[in-house]
């Protein structure tokens, strides 16, 4: 349990353009964004620069605070994704990680009690 406390400081200090509410609806999100879906996950992609890698599941959320596109990436040959998060007002690269096989079914399992 301690090795998430890390993770969620390090998380709480993205350097974002555009504060929002976790209770901003779908709609509202994509009125504040100033950079498209399309070419957020451009970015995103160019930050993994691995030939091949894909997208697998992301979108425009709020996290902690900011406003921001999440973007889990698979490349191939290699296990486990790699999480870029993209500033939805400057389309910055705000963070970048790579969560290994374990840790993505674990932050699933969190995600999926949050609900």
């Amino acid at each position: 349990m301690l090795s998430l406390i890390p993770f969620a400081a390090a998380a709480a200090n993205l350097d974002c353009s555009i504060k929002a509410s976790k209770l901003a609806s779908q709609a509202d999100m994509s009125n504040m964004a100033k950079v498209s879906a399309d070419a957020a996950k451009t970015v995103a992609l160019g930050a993994v620069n691995a030939p091949g890698a894909a997208i697998s599941k992301g979108g425009l959320e709020i996290e902690n605070g900011c406003l921001v596109y999440s973007y889990d990436i698979r490349v191939p040959g290699k296990s486990g994704i790699e999480e870029v998060i993209v500033d939805a007002g400057s389309g910055k690269v705000l963070k970048t990680e790579h969560e290994s096989s374990i840790g993505e079914t674990a932050r699933k399992a969190m995600e999926g009690m949050k609900k």
